[in-house]
């Protein structure tokens, strides 16, 4: 395995991460929308990860090598929740339906809170990963002065 290689496994994470995260905030930023341009009230949206072979210029060898391809991971669906919205009375509000009722989103902010907080956890550790790739180069590059 090559350490550009393993580069490559953690950008993708970051990648994936970084779709999450910003998928999260959307949720968050929309949990009182009653009304979009579909019609109805916002509907949360989740990101669905797969595995995906990754690999460098420099990686190719060593995996012949040792005879498996590297995965990483990348963002293979964003998939909206077909839950239905809760309905809250609010007679007054300019969304309300003739018995008064208006949809809103059926979400958790808690629980999109935390989500990210793990995205962003999850970013940070592959940003860590890389960063000790990076000093086991430069150690390699010090060893042949």
């Amino acid at each position: 395995m090559s350490l550009f290689s393993t580069i490559s496994v953690s950008a993708s994470g970051m990648s994936a991460q970084r779709t999450r995260a910003e998928i999260l905030v959307q949720n968050l930023a929309n949990t009182e929308t009653t009304h979009t341009a579909e019609g109805g009230p916002y509907k949360r949206k989740d990101v669905i990860f797969q595995s995906q072979q990754v690999g460098s210029a420099y990686g190719s060898p060593f995996q012949t090598q040792l005879g498996g391809a590297l995965e990483g991971v990348v963002v293979s669906e964003i998939t909206t929740d077909k839950t239905p919205p809760e309905l809250r009375y609010a007679p007054g509000h300019p969304d309300a339906n003739a018995e008064g009722y208006v949809a809103y989103p059926r979400m958790n902010a808690a629980e999109d809170m935390v989500d990210l907080m793990s995205a962003s956890r999850s970013y940070q550790a592959n940003v860590a990963a890389i960063s000790a790739v990076k000093d086991m180069i430069n150690k390699s590059l010090d060893l042949f002065r």
